[in-house]
Parts: structure tokens; sequence; C-alpha cells
């Protein structure tokens, strides 16, 4: 067997069994227009508050294989927030918690997706080869260049850090294609259409080729009876024969008196209708951080983010990536700029945030963003009105707890609705109660259910329900217990609650986060005594 190249760390193979919670929606903090804008007015958005990889994994079972674009600006590891820990170690601890991030958000991934992370210098190239590992190295895009800071700073002790890394993975790349930046104005500067030609504006290029073809060497006669020669050590780029259909299709320019040197017309309707991206972001493209942090104070000026990225540029990802109506994700959120952008932009979005800058940022800036007062950031270029709405939710707690003697019980804060939903969720089922049979809570196929119920599970009471199924209809009973002779009831599986999913997942954590607090700690070692 082939050796495979990878990169290897401390407690890379440590998969987490995680819990697949349930989302609750919290209608007092949903929020929407007043009125709808348009008839396609988005409100199917998604702000969710806790763990992101536990939110992740809340994600999986809906949107495997939805999400058109995923950016994430993920904490760079800049060495302040694992002081307590070897440098070793340190990495290890952060390449772990992101490996186990990206593999779930690769799941999330449609076939035509991409992700965009930013990055720096010091986990950039590590996190490189492990993403080539999780999403394919011939899937690796590009490594974008972003100038986010025009200042230099002469207080550094090295180098003046200028820029940040975006780097880009398709799901498939040969599938995924970017879209073409817009022509600017300067772009369209040199199209012009002195001679009127229907086919509306053109630009020329010279006729005559730098590596010479002997047999395309010959005078060509100008309209005006002047008889020129490509230019010396050139040749003619056509022929004799394609140069006269040239000629004839009014695509060669012999200057307004017909006595010019000959060129060929290249027609705006001819070029695409835009720009290859380069991997080289300027600031006066895509903005900087002083721009980001001008938005950011906006609507909270006393909690300006340290690194925050402006509208402009995730409005080029989003706009490379992605066209209207496709699901745009961000599981670090922060101050809510990728959400803000896709809103504007038309996209539906959602957006992950463990802290409460959830509450302080991310919900005042996008009521903002729906009532259509943030005329900041990109609104303008877009003319963006305002209208739509989200969602907010956040993690269920986990479904089982210890009780006081230690042995796992059904979380109490779970009502019937909810345990339903759980245990479709464990059993890989789609949660859809039937308004009118009450077995029917949810479907993995068109005729395979599952009920699940906190009440004794009789014969009787199974009896009663095959008598309502159809013929190739099976069906999963999820219980605390039951008294029934299985071995009557073919089409029938029954489970009891909780000892059927005890080893499914861990159970009773609600904290996967990159903060290092959460984190066993490393003990410190004893300091040594020099003895003299």
């Amino acid at each position: 067997m082939a050796q495979k190249l990878e990169l290897t760390w401390i407690g890379k193979g440590e998969q987490p069994k995680l819990e697949p919670r349930i989302l609750l929606e919290d209608p007092e903090l949903s929020y929407h227009a007043k009125e709808r804008v348009t008839e396609n007015d988005i409100f199917d958005n998604r702000l969710i508050f806790g763990d992101n990889l536990l939110a992740l994994k809340a994600l999986e079972q809906e949107f495997t294989g939805k999400i058109k674009c995923i950016y994430i600006d993920p904490p760079y590891n800049t060495g302040n927030a694992f002081e307590h820990y070897d440098d070793g170690l340190e990495h290890s601890i952060w390449l772990t918690l992101m490996k186990q991030r990206l593999e779930l958000l690769k799941t999330l991934l449609s076939e035509e997706g991409s992700i965009w992370i930013s990055i720096d210098d010091d986990e950039g190239h590590y996190l490189k080869v492990m993403g080539d590992e999780i999403f394919g190295r011939s899937n690796f895009v590009a490594t974008c260049v972003w100038h986010k800071k025009h200042t230099r700073s002469n207080d550094t002790r090295w180098f003046s850090d200028n820029h940040d890394f975006i780097l880009v993975w398709a799901k498939n790349k040969n599938v995924w294609r970017p879209n073409l930046l817009p022509r600017t104005e300067e772009s369209l500067k040199g199209y012009a259409n002195p001679d009127n030609d229907s086919r509306g504006p053109w630009t020329s290029g010279p006729c005559h080729a730098k590596t010479p073809n002997p047999k395309d060497i010959y005078p060509i006669t100008t309209p005006s009876g002047r008889e020129v020669w490509p230019p010396p050590g050139t040749s003619w780029r056509f022929s004799k024969e394609k140069f006269k259909e040239l000629i004839d299709d009014n695509r060669i320019w012999f200057g307004k008196d017909g006595n010019n040197i000959p060129r060929f017309k290249r027609f705006l309707s001819d070029v695409q209708d835009g720009f290859v991206p380069t991997t080289l972001w300027f600031r006066d493209e895509v903005g900087d951080n002083q721009e980001a942090k001008k938005e950011v104070k906006s609507f909270n000026n006393q909690d300006v983010f340290a690194t925050p990225k402006p509208e402009r540029l995730i409005q080029r990802i989003i706009h490379l990536a992605t066209n209207e109506g496709d699901w745009v994700l961000d599981s670090f959120a922060g101050s809510g700029t990728t959400g803000a952008v896709a809103h504007k932009m038309g996209r539906r979005w959602i957006m992950i945030e463990p802290g409460e800058h959830c509450h302080t940022h991310i919900i005042p800036r996008m009521k903002r963003v729906i009532d259509g007062t943030d005329q900041g950031g990109i609104s303008k270029a877009v003319n963006w009105q305002g209208g739509g709405g989200f969602r907010y939710y956040k993690l269920a707690p986990s479904l089982l707890k210890k009780d006081k003697f230690g042995n796992w019980i059904i979380n109490p804060e779970y009502n019937a609705e909810m345990l339903a939903e759980a245990m479709c969720k464990h059993e890989g089922f789609t949660y859809n109660p039937d308004p009118h049979v009450f077995w029917k809570q949810g479907q993995s196929t068109e005729n395979d259910f599952i009920f699940t119920t906190t009440q004794l599970v009789t014969h009787q009471m199974v009896a009663g329900i095959v008598e309502q199924m159809k013929e190739n209809e099976t069906l999963l009973i999820c219980c605390k217990a039951y008294n029934v002779n299985v071995d009557e009831f073919p089409q029938i599986t029954i489970k009891k609650l909780p000892q059927a999913i005890l080893n499914k997942c861990e159970f009773g954590r609600d904290d996967y986060s990159l903060n290092v607090n959460n984190l066993p700690m490393k003990e410190r070692e004893p300091e040594q005594l020099e003895l003299f």
C-alpha cells in the first residue's frame, strides 16, 4: 500500500461522538420586515446561538449537500490563547478543533459549493495541508491575498503584517467555477464605435504576429489605395483568405481616413461579461480592517472587533461563489458581516455564534439591515432598501442527563414534541408529524415511520396501530417501557429509552469551543531549585 502524505499531530484521531441536538426557535428574538418588500422576500435565514460544532451537527440532517458557499474567519491561533501549553500541543489543539469543524462543513457543502477560510501566517500553511487532506488536494482552488491594512507597523520586531490569506477549496473542482467579476468603468474606456458599427462598441488590436510565419507575409491594400506590409520581423496574424473575410465583415479598421495600418476589431459584445478573479485583493477594491471597524461602529461603538472583515471583502467572496437564493453559511459569525452582506445580496444565510456577540452585535446589525436603515457597507452599491428576516435558534439542552443517583434519564426539559424530534435525529428520520395519524411523527422512507412516547406501550396499543398500518409500512417505536410480544408484529420494532441511544453519542456536553479555558489544562511542572 502506498504511503499517504499527511500532516500528523497529537490528538488528530480524536473524534467526538457529537449529540445531534434539535434547534429551538425563540420567536421573541426572531425578526422580520413588517411588510414583504418583494414576492421573493427572504425570511428563511437562521441565526443560531450556541457551540458551533454542536450547531453544525444539528444542521447536518437537513442541510447535507445544500450549502453553496461557506465562509469562516476562525481564531488565528496567534499564540496568546494557549499560553499554558507547549508549542507542539498548542498547535495540536487548534488543528484538532478545526479538523472536527471542517469535516462537518464538508458534508454540508453542495457538489457545486466552495469553502473560503480567512487565516494568517501563524497556522495558514498547516491549515492548507490539513484542508487538502479533508477536501482533497485536487479540489484546492487558490490562496487569495487580502491587503488588510496600508499603514506600516514600525514598532514590530520583524515584518509589518499587512495581509491575510483566504484559502479556497471547491467541493468538486471539476464542477465548480467562480462567477466573473463585473467590468469596471475603467475597463470600458477603451471601447468606442467611431464607424457606427451595428455590433456596438469595440476596441482594436494589431494584425501582426511577433513570431513570423513566412506564408503570411504579403501586402495589404488599404481603402485609400496604399500598400502596407507587416512590420519587419513579423507576419500577419491571418492568411490572405482569412484577412479578406475579416475585411468583408468590417472587422478590420484602417483608421478614419482608410489609410492606416490595419487593426483587428474586438467587440465588447464578443468578450466575457466580466473578469476572471485574480489572487491579489487590494484594499481599494475590497476594503481593509479600518473600513470594517467603521462599519461595526455604526451599530456598536462600545465593543469593536480588533480584526473585523469589511463588507466589500465578503461581497466579493459571495459574488464569486453564489447566485441569488443560494445558501451561505458562516459558523464563526463574530459581528455578523457574512449574514449582513448575504442578506443584502439576496442570498439565504445561516450564521452560528457561541458568544454574546450574537446578541450585542449580530441581532442589532441584522435588524438594521432588515429595516433598511443600514446604509453603510455595500448597501448603496446594491441599492439595498430593506426586507426579509431571520429566525433565531438556540441549541436544545442535552437529551439525556444524570439523576441524583448517577443514572441516565431523559432530560425533564424535553416535552413530547421535543423528544419526538430529537429521536428522529438520533434514528435518522425526518421529523414531520402527521396531523391525522398520531404515530406518524417522522419518516425515513415513504413507508418507514417512527413514533416516540413516554407512555407504557402495551400490546393493545400496538395492535391498534397495526390495524391502521398499510401492508408495506413499518414502524419504529421508542419508549421508556413496553409490555408487548414483538414477535406477533413483524412490521414493528421497539426500542427502550434511554438505553437504545446511550452509546450513540456524548451526552451532557455543551461546549466544544476553541476557547482554551474550556479545555483540560496542561499541568505545570514544578520548578526545579538550583543548588549552589
